[in-house]
């Protein structure tokens, strides 16, 4: 494991070259494997090279040491023009190439300890940085690197060395390669897996996790009939005049204050936020899950959101909330082919939206459906009728608190 951490630092340190703030992470990604792919087997170039100069192959001691000095000026130049398309290919060529010359140089598989095995490093790296197509390209230069050393080979006059030294550099070729093949493998699907899970909890920050399985599957018009379900509204007080004496900057910042609270009282409660907007805040109970409790959970909601402002201040300013909450059947689902958001439906939810809008103050205001609901849980005070625009003439009454057990 500290071989794979040290193998990982590696990485990380030399895809800093090239980089560019602009990149995204998958093209990130990909140049410091490129980068890899390119530094770390220079070491071994130059150990292979000294070694094969020293018993005598000066031909086939040189390329690997060539490759050395090659690749470190080619990685230069990278981090020098950002160029990475030469360099993907300059890099993988020589890869690919420089193995089976050196191959030849020996004189054939077997006197080589098998030397080309090095070449099947640019498919590999094909394979985690490109489409499958291009992958497949490099994949069949290999194989016709193979096919034509195997006609070659009756030809070739293999350089005089001792037998112990052909084995060994066959488990050293064999070794090193597989090592750095499983190093890449194992350094890319890490990186591949931390973007999937940043991924998902983004998604999972955007709609409910059930509705995001589905369209995993592939984008389609996701819609559900919930017949017990609650709907809040939360608005800010007076918002307008005070958005008039703050700047753009302070305003995003005093919201996000505030919905940040009232996020982490929403995943307390298990409820479904819906979404902002401006200042007013939407969430639902009983979506898409359905649960016996999604009047009581809202109320404790409203409840402790209630609290919460009245107790605290926001970037030095004092708030008040009017909430509004209204229970029935709604139609929840997702729409449309960008932008995805699970959004609600119906009449509940108007009349909803028409409770926070009608309400007072610092009120919890909820109607005759809601309040059937919560009634021996929490102590409400009636607040006779009142006239909604689109529904009439209705009660309502203010949730005062929470009932003792």
């Amino acid at each position: 494991m500290q071989t794979l951490a040290t193998f990982h630092w590696l990485i990380g340190a030399a895809g800093r070259i090239g980089a560019d703030p602009a990149d995204s992470s998958d093209i990130a990604l990909q140049k410091r494997v490129l980068v890899g792919l390119a530094l770390i087997p220079a070491p071994a170039g130059i150990i292979w090279g000294i070694i094969y100069i020293a018993a005598g192959a000066w031909l086939g001691g040189l390329i690997p040491a060539a490759y050395t000095f090659v690749a470190l000026a080619n990685t230069a130049l990278f981090g020098w023009t950002r160029n990475v398309r030469f360099f993907r290919f300059s890099q993988l060529f020589l890869i690919l190439v420089l193995p089976w010359l050196m191959m030849l140089s020996l004189g054939g598989f077997k006197n080589s300890s098998v030397v080309i095995v090095w070449s099947v490093l640019s498919p590999l790296v094909v394979v985690l940085i490109e489409d499958l197509r291009r992958a497949k390209k490099w994949l069949y230069g290999f194989v016709a690197l193979l096919i034509v050393s195997g006609f070659l080979q009756p030809y070739l006059s293999p350089v005089p060395l001792p037998e112990p030294f052909v084995t060994w550099f066959f488990v050293l070729n064999l070794g090193v390669v597989i090592a750095l093949g499983f190093s890449f493998l194992y350094y890319f699907v890490g990186q591949r897996n931390f973007f999937q899970q940043r991924s998902e909890m983004l998604l999972l920050n955007i709609l409910p996790k059930e509705i995001s399985e589905i369209l995993k599957t592939g984008p389609r018009t996701i819609a559900a009939h919930h017949d017990a379900a609650s709907i809040l509204f939360a608005d800010v007080v007076d918002f307008t005049p005070l958005a008039a004496t703050m700047t753009p900057l302070e305003l995003v910042d005093l919201l996000n204050e505030v919905f940040q609270c009232f996020d982490t009282l929403v995943e307390k409660y298990g409820v479904e936020k819906i979404k902002t907007i401006g200042d007013c805040y939407m969430v639902a109970s009983g979506v898409p899950r359905s649960r016996p409790d999604h009047a009581a959970a809202l109320v404790q909601l409203a409840l402790d959101m209630r609290e919460i402002v009245s107790e605290r201040s926001f970037r030095r300013q004092r708030l008040a909330f009017r909430i509004g909450i209204n229970s029935g059947p709604v139609v929840a689902g997702v729409i449309g082919h960008k932008k995805f958001i699970y959004d609600l439906w119906g009449d509940a939810v108007n009349l909803a939206s028409r409770m926070e809008s009608h309400g007072q103050s610092g009120a919890i205001q909820i109607t005759r459906r809601t309040y059937e609901l919560i009634k021996n849980d929490f102590a409400c005070a009636e607040r006779g009728r009142i006239e909604v625009k689109g529904a009439g003439d209705l009660e309502v009454w203010h949730v005062i608190g929470r009932l003792s057990s």
